[in-house]
C-alpha cells in the first residue's frame, strides 16, 4: 500500500510534446515524496519512456492545430465527446485519491480552451473540507506574448491565480528569463512566485561513454510543425556532402504527419550522407555524439543544447502570434549558445552557408541552474510539510532541497 500523500498533475500537450517531457520529469522527481496521479490529456508517443513511478491516467486525448484550434487525437470521440469525457474523468479522479496537492502545468496562463475542465476540479479541491490541497502552477521559462490582448490576458491569469494557486513555480533561471519579462497583470499577484531553474532530464550517465564525431543532426521535438525546416535540411544536404563531406542525421519526430514522412523520403532519395529516423527514444544521445545541430528552439531542445553544447543552429517556430521560440533563441545567441536563423530566412543554401560557417566553432559553456526537477519536489515537499496536518505531511529526503 502507498502510504505517500497523493499529488494530481494535470499536463495537456497540444502541439509539441515539450510539455510532456518536462511534465514526465517533474512527475519523477515528485515521486520521492508523493504518489504521483499523472491526467495526461494528450497523445503519449510510443518511443517517449513512462515514468515507473506514477499512475498515468490517459484522458480522452486532445490537441491543436497550428491556428489554435482543437482537435480530438482519438477517431472513437468528437471534441465535444472528448471534452465531457475528460471532465467527468478529472473530477472522478480528484474524489478517488483526494490528493493533498494538485499541480496545473501552464493554466491559467495558457491552456484557456480547457478552462471548462480544470476550473471545475480546481473549484472542488477550494472547498474541500476539513483541509484544502494546496495548489501550484507548473510554468516554463518563456510566455507566449499576446499583443493588443496581453493586458487583459494577464490580468485575467493574475486574478485566476489569485483565486485558486498557492505558488507558481516558473522552470527557468531568472538569469537567463524571469517570469517579470513576459508577465505583467496590473493586479498584484498573492500567490508566490518561485524560480525552480531548468528542468532537465538527468541523462549524464548514459552520455558518459559517448564520442562526438563530425556530423549534422537534424530535429523537431515532436515534429509536427518541423516540415519546413526537415525540407530545407534535406535540400543542404547535397550541397554539404560535396564541400564537407558532413553526413546528416534527421530525425523526423513522432509527430510529423505520416504525409509528411512519406514527402520527406521521397525528397531524401538518392541524397548521400543522410539518414532518415522516424523518432527515438533518446534525442540527447544522438546529440551528444554529433558537432552540430540544426533544430527548432523549445525548451526541452534548448535543454539538450545546454547539456551537449554541440555548435548550433536553431530556427525557431513562429506562425502565427508564436514568439516563444524566438525569444528564446535569440537568448541563446546573445550567450553566444546557438545561431538564430529566422524562419523566414529558411532555405537550403542559407543552412549550408551556416554549417560551413559554423564548422569549427568551439561550443560556449553556459552555466545555468538546470536542477529544477529536484528543486520543484523539494519545495512542493517542504510547502505541505510546513502547511498540512500530521496525516498529509510528507517525509522530506534527505539532500532534498532548492
Amino acid at each position: 500500500m502507498n502510504t505517500k500523500p497523493a499529488l494530481l498533475f494535470y499536463c495537456q500537450h497540444s502541439l509539441g510534446m515539450g510539455h510532456l517531457v518536462r511534465s514526465f520529469s517533474l512527475a519523477t522527481a515528485l515521486s520521492e515524496y508523493f504518489q504521483v496521479v499523472f491526467l495526461n490529456g494528450g497523445p503519449v508517443p510510443k518511443n517517449l519512456p513512462v515514468p515507473d513511478r506514477l499512475v498515468l491516467i490517459n484522458l480522452p486525448p486532445l490537441g491543436m492545430d497550428t491556428q489554435g484550434q482543437l482537435l480530438s487525437r482519438d477517431a472513437r470521440y468528437s471534441v465535444e465527446e472528448a471534452k465531457t469525457l475528460r471532465q467527468q474523468q478529472i473530477l472522478q479522479c480528484y474524489r478517488q485519491y483526494h490528493p493533498a496537492a494538485l499541480l496545473i502545468e501552464l493554466f491559467p496562463f495558457g491552456r484557456k480552451k480547457f478552462a471548462d475542465e480544470l476550473l471545475p476540479l480546481l473549484d472542488m479541491a477550494r472547498a474541500e473540507r476539513p483541509q484544502q490541497p494546496h495548489i501550484f502552477c507548473s510554468l516554463r521559462d518563456i510566455l507566449v506574448s499576446r499583443g493588443s490582448k496581453q493586458q487583459r490576458h494577464d490580468n485575467r491569469a493574475a486574478a485566476c491565480i489569485n483565486q485558486y494557486f498557492d505558488a507558481v513555480l516558473v522552470h527557468s533561471d531568472p538569469r537567463f528569463a524571469h517570469m517579470d519579462e513576459s508577465f505583467h497583470p496590473s493586479i498584484p499577484l498573492q500567490a508566490e512566485i518561485i524560480h525552480t531553474g531548468f528542468v532537465s532530464p538527468d541523462t549524464r550517465s548514459s552520455l558518459q561513454h559517448i564520442e562526438r564525431t563530425p556530423g549534422i543532426l537534424v530535429s523537431a521535438g515532436g515534429g509536427i510543425v518541423g516540415m519546413p525546416l526537415f525540407s530545407a535540411a534535406v535540400a543542404a544536404q547535397a550541397e554539404l556532402w560535396e564541400t564537407t563531406g558532413l553526413p546528416m542525421t534527421l530525425v523526423a519526430g513522432p509527430f510529423l504527419p505520416e504525409q509528411d514522412w512519406l514527402a520527406l523520403q521521397q525528397q531524401a532519395t538518392d541524397i548521400p550522407g543522410l539518414t532518415l529516423l522516424r523518432a527515438v527514444p533518446s534525442l540527447r544521445k544522438l546529440m551528444q555524439s554529433h558537432s552540430l545541430s540544426i533544430s527548432q528552439c523549445g525548451y526541452n531542445t534548448m535543454m539538450d543544447l545546454l547539456a551537449t553544447q554541440p555548435a548550433a543552429v536553431v530556427v525557431p517556430f513562429s506562425d502565427g502570434a508564436e514568439d516563444e521560440q524566438m525569444n528564446r533563441a535569440q537568448r541563446l545567441q546573445k550567450l553566444d549558445v546557438a545561431h538564430c536563423l529566422a524562419p523566414s530566412e529558411l532555405d537550403g543554401p542559407t543552412l549550408a552557408e551556416l554549417v560551413r560557417a559554423l564548422q569549427d566553432v568551439q561550443p560556449v559553456q553556459t552555466v545555468l541552474d538546470a536542477d529544477g526537477a529536484k528543486n520543484t519536489a523539494a519545495i512542493i515537499a517542504n510547502w505541505q510539510a510546513a502547511h498540512c496536518r500530521d496525516d498529509n505531511k510528507v517525509q522530506i529526503v534527505q539532500g532534498g532541497g532548492a
